[in-house]
């Protein structure tokens, strides 16, 4: 599970078995975890156990590094 970074005290990681679906990240801290897709638009998948203000602050840092979790998913593909 490739970590692609670590902001504000959330981990941002790919699954490595998921190639098969839609670009995407895994968000993660503590025990709460949630997964977005990164492409063609962001859109949460799934959050558990995240509060509100937390999954806003997730979607701000994924607008702001679109550009480079895209770049790192298709890294992560050409790895397989």
């Amino acid at each position: 599970m490739p970590t692609v970074f670590k902001l504000r005290g959330f981990t941002f990681k790919f699954y490595s078995n998921e190639n098969n679906e839609p670009p995407h990240v895994h968000v993660i801290k503590g025990t709460a975890e949630s997964k977005w897709w990164i492409d063609p638009s962001l859109e949460e998948e799934y959050s558990d156990g995240f509060k509100v203000q937390e999954l806003r602050t997730i979607r701000e840092l994924l607008k702001e590094h679109h550009h480079a979790l895209l770049q790192a998913w298709k890294d992560h593909l050409s790895e397989d």
